[in-house]
């Protein structure tokens, strides 16, 4: 990798990206429809945006059962994962909800000590006590007194990690399986695509069961969706995944934590979230955690 010559540009590129994932829990709430409706047109739009690419760019390939079948299973773990984060915004805010996402860190780590037998180093664990500490100075001291709900969203949020984890696996899988033997393997954007249109598909079902309108309330709601796909889906994507290959591990991770940064400063800015100097210390805690615990799953990547 040629670090030196690419990296001013790779470096923008990968702060413009994780700057634009960071808005994406305020445009769910922006969005003024249910959470599962919501998660249903990102993904939608966001498959069709990535699939017009791909044919429009003539990069289709043409994929085996067996890759089908892990793009499906990539699809679902994803719709589970935006069903639970889209909940867990409305109900703790956008800031902490995209923090709690980002401890899919922990739960992939203790995946490949499951299933892979791979060793938990000293690092990581170091990293889980700094990320829980966090935690606690920003929830746990008042845990007792915060109501139901609030306390459903966080573990709605944690269970957005265990999901992202479990996402990130499947997507690995098939990245693969798509790849196969052949010299010209099938485009990233066309795994992506396809397992965007299989979650909007379990999340449309999920919805019909709710009861929900699928309606777009309003042009405001329209458009907010479509910058949720466009912009915080695919072109955040885009920038991150050019980004990766030219710049040093520990860089991507550290600048990939702008993500939950941005997403809570903005909570704080936007909607006024009531944040106490101790909960800053705790999301500097946590950010912490997660960057020192995130360091070897990034580096095997």
């Amino acid at each position: 990798m040629t670090h030196s010559r690419n990296e001013p540009r790779a470096l923008a590129w990968m702060l413009a990206g994780a700057a634009i994932i960071g808005t994406n829990g305020i445009l769910v709430e922006l969005a003024g429809t249910p959470p599962t409706v919501s998660a249903f047109w990102r993904m939608a739009f966001a498959g069709a945006m990535l699939l017009a690419w791909v044919v429009a760019s003539g990069g289709w390939q043409v994929l085996t059962r067996r890759a089908w079948g892990s793009i499906a299973a990539t699809g679902a773990f994803f719709a589970a994962d935006l069903w639970l984060w889209h909940r867990s915004i409305l109900l703790v805010g956008p800031g902490l909800a995209t923090l709690l996402g980002n401890a899919q860190v922990f739960f992939m780590a203790l995946a490949g000590a499951l299933f892979f037998h791979e060793r938990l180093t000293p690092r990581f664990l170091f990293g889980l006590l700094l990320a829980f500490a966090g935690l606690w100075l920003m929830l746990g001291s008042n845990w007792a007194q915060l109501p139901p709900q609030y306390r459903w969203g966080v573990w709605l949020g944690l269970g957005t990690g265990v999901c992202y984890a479990a996402y990130n696996l499947a997507l690995r899988r098939s990245q693969r399986e798509a790849q196969g033997e052949r010299a010209r393997p099938a485009p990233v954007a066309q795994v992506l695509g396809i397992a965007a249109l299989v979650s909007a598909t379990f999340l449309g079902g999920a919805a019909a069961a709710e009861g929900a309108e699928f309606a777009i309330p309003s042009l405001k709601s329209l458009v907010v969706l479509l910058a949720l796909a466009g912009f915080g889906h695919c072109l955040s994507w885009v920038l991150i995944s050019r980004a990766m290959s030219h710049l040093r591990v520990a860089l991507v991770g550290l600048l990939l934590l702008l993500q939950p940064v941005v997403a809570f400063v903005l909570d704080v800015w936007l909607f006024g979230r009531a944040t106490e100097p101790r909960e800053w210390i705790g999301l500097a805690l946590s950010l912490a955690g997660i960057f020192l615990a995130g360091l070897k799953g990034r580096a095997r990547a």
